[in-house]
């Protein structure tokens, strides 16, 4: 083993304690205990050995929820999270006459909670353990697709091998793009139900006029509740299933908060690249980001001028626009933000600088071919990705067409043996799979679907000539001409629109879905050819990528070596903790952002139309000021929400915010503008967290929206 994979092993594991940039990190809960120096000198009063236990408080009350975060906070199996991640539940719930978005819900009692849509999730971590060498065993002396297809076989084996005790959901991370692997084990709970979400107009106050802008005012909280079945295992909903009883969960705290606190956040952040190649960075700015920013408004456009007036098609539609509206003004914020931090060029410089390093070292040629076979593989994919781009949201953000494609793809694979089949097709996946079909007539109306087809396949058609695929070509017609006459055929032809249809669908086999008479069916027979050989080609150039980019992360993590720095992985939607402080941030000249926002902005923003429609209760109280142990002594008032300079990103929606003692101070929801782009680097002048301050939640669960019984169920005071 060469000099520099040695070191690699030896850092990837240990981090040598060496000092990252201030407060920038999202750390594997395994490498506290080597930044011990940093967490005490922040202000942190634990044992950092305890944070690297995931079998010991506070890191197993903390739980992945819907694909972001949350927490335990009650013995009872109570949930704390956004309501934005929630928001799919809440709507689920809703339809015309009983509009829980706007109304929010308390449920009276535990036979009144509600339940969340089918494929909702509660997973809770209880096992991660490092297995590369059984991932890569297989995979050395190949290359591009028989590379991707070693991993990809070593890591189902080792998924069925966990998953082998029921009630348990396994997966393998990639830490440092391909050197590293870790067995992830996690505890799914399938009973998700809705306990209590304030009205849109507090968990979404602002909506997206504030989204990413401090100062906030947003309750963006929702409580929800995990069960199980008599038998204390997970279990699907059913009326007698009992509430989970967690290992643990955290206490909310009734202390007060000021800036330079200490602060602590745990969550399962989504994906981060600040690990990539310069030219992955400038592709990103120049392309990636304002093509997507221009996708996203398509689509919202075209979406809210379908529903118009349809009042159940707006419903239908709020939690899939509410998305597309986050992810475009994160587009837009990471665009900005990066040109803002030079990001571009500051990663240009800092790659030369480690090039120079490499340069000196003993197995520089070998390590530099690596890094330049990389990139000729990254570059063979700019010719195709508008189109790969399209494709991929043509499928994704529909409903039907999603459907008929997914049960083609799902009857395709059932003709393999289960540990051949694509990962989310197999046994394990058909739960969530029946689970999604059943909640589309939720999620869908017909005029809209087509109407947001119309204008993707329309942007695909297009495309030159040479980005065009036979397959969807036949289907939906080369030009515009053709599209909508070819939309309404299929559309008419279905029988996908009703739960049994799909259901049905679902337990077809592949000789009967081909022969199947049902149009959107058919369809999908004509494009499975086509997304397969395009999935095929990326698997190839995923193997190379795989094999290759450690390369760079060995060159990389060296480098930093030699400035003193520890290299943390790049995110991977596993669990990691930040931290860092309570704090205020100057933006730009002449302006501060104090950290805390109290009730009295929630008045001053108060205009009485959407999204700055305070409900009336909450006024009420505002004007009452009956805050009572919930106040800040400091200001005499109610605070709302509080800015830390923690580490986050997309994910960590949900996260846990700690004291220095493990108690609940707040829950992440936002990052501040400056600072969206910080998934692509991390600039200390900018990176902000904005979180929901636990002392909003408690008031207004005692004196706005009261629910006594949650409150006595977290052991927190009434008043």
């Amino acid at each position: 083993m060469s000099t520099m994979r040695c070191r690699l092993l030896a850092l990837s594991l240990l981090l040598l304690g060496a000092r990252a940039h201030a407060d920038e990190g999202m750390w594997m809960p395994s490498q506290l205990p080597d930044i011990a120096k940093q967490l005490k000198a922040t202000g942190f009063k634990g044992n950092p050995r305890d944070l690297a236990e995931l079998a010991r408080p506070p890191m197993n009350a903390v739980v992945k929820v819907g694909g972001a975060s949350g927490a335990f906070v009650s013995g009872e199996g109570l949930v704390l999270t956004n309501h934005h991640v929630a928001f799919g539940v809440i709507q689920y719930n809703s339809k015309p006459g009983r509009d829980l978005i706007k109304d929010g819900y308390i449920a009276v009692d535990r036979n009144a909670e509600l339940p969340a849509n089918p494929d909702y999730r509660v997973l809770v971590t209880t096992g991660f353990d490092r297995i590369t060498d059984r991932i890569l065993g297989d995979a050395k002396g190949k290359q591009g697709r028989a590379y991707y297809d070693a991993v990809d076989t070593a890591t189902k084996a080792a998924v069925a091998d966990c998953e082998r005790e029921p009630g348990y959901r396994c997966s393998v991370a990639n830490m440092y793009y391909g050197t590293d692997f870790y067995l992830v084990r996690q505890l799914e709970l399938r009973d998700v139900r809705l306990v209590y979400a304030p009205p849109n107009d507090i968990g979404n106050y602002g909506g997206e006029v504030d989204n990413f802008v401090w100062p906030r005012h947003t309750g963006d909280f929702t409580l929800l509740r995990a069960y199980v079945g008599k038998d204390g295992k997970p279990a699907d909903y059913a009326p007698d299933n009992v509430p989970y009883v967690p290992p643990a969960h955290l206490q909310v705290s009734t202390q007060n908060l000021k800036e330079g606190d200490y602060a602590m956040l745990a969550g399962y952040p989504g994906i981060t690249y600040r690990h990539r190649m310069a030219s992955e960075f400038a592709n990103q700015v120049e392309w990636q980001l304002p093509s997507r920013v221009a996708l996203y408004q398509r689509m919202i456009d075209t979406i809210e001028g379908a529903t118009g007036r349809d009042e159940a098609a707006r419903v239908s539609y709020a939690s899939q626009v509410r998305s597309l509206k986050n992810s475009l003004k994160r587009a837009q914020g990471e665009l900005d933000g990066l040109r803002r931090s030079n990001a571009v060029a500051v990663r240009r410089d800092d790659e030369t600088a480690m090039y120079a390093w490499l340069d000196k070292q003993a197995d520089a040629a070998a390590t530099k071919a690596d890094i330049a076979a990389a990139q000729a593989v990254l570059d063979q994919g700019v010719a195709m990705r508008e189109r790969d781009q399209l494709l991929g949201v043509i499928v994704a953000q529909t409903q039907l067409l999603r459907s008929a494609v997914t049960l083609q793809r799902l009857a395709h694979e059932r003709a393999k043996p289960d540990a051949e089949r694509e990962s989310g097709y197999q046994l394990r996946d058909e739960v969530l799979i029946a689970g999604q079909l059943r909640q589309v007539q939720r999620r869908f109306a017909p005029t809209v679907e087509k109407a947001l087809l119309v204008d993707l396949v329309g942007q695909y058609q297009a495309l030159p000539a040479v980005q065009h695929v036979a397959e969807f070509d036949a289907v939906f017609g080369a030009t515009p001409a053709q599209l909508k006459a070819k939309l309404d055929a299929l559309y008419a032809g279905t029988k996908l629109g009703n739960e049994s249809g799909r259901l049905d669908a679902m337990q077809a086999d592949r000789p009967a879905l081909a022969a199947s008479t049902d149009a959107l069916l058919q369809a999908a027979t004509r494009l499975l050819p086509a997304i397969l050989r395009i999935e095929e080609e990326s698997k190839t150039s995923n193997g190379e990528l795989l094999r290759l980019r450690p390369a760079y992360m060995r060159a990389l993590i060296g480098f930093r070596d030699s400035q003193g720095r520890a290299v943390y992985p790049d995110a991977n939607s596993t669990l990691r903790v930040s931290y860092g402080r309570v704090s205020a941030m100057d933006p730009r000249d002449g302006v501060r952002y104090r950290p805390l926002t109290t009730v009295q902005g929630i008045v001053e923003k108060h205009t009485g139309t959407e999204p700055f429609d305070a409900p009336q209760p909450l006024r009420d109280a505002i004007a009452k000021g009956d805050f009572g142990s919930t106040a800040e002594p400091s200001l005499g008032t109610q605070t709302v929400d509080f800015l830390t300079n923690l580490d986050t990103t997309g994910g960590n929606s949900g996260s846990a915010v700690m004291d220095a003692r493990g108690r609940l101070i707040g829950l992440n929801f936002d990052s501040n503008w400056e600072a969206v782009s910080a998934s692509w680097m991390f600039d200390s002048r900018y990176k902000r967290a904005i979180h929901v301050d636990m002392r909003y939640m408690r008031w207004l669960l005692a004196k706005v929206y009261p629910a006594p019984y949650l409150l006595e169920e977290m052991k927190l005071p009434a008043e």
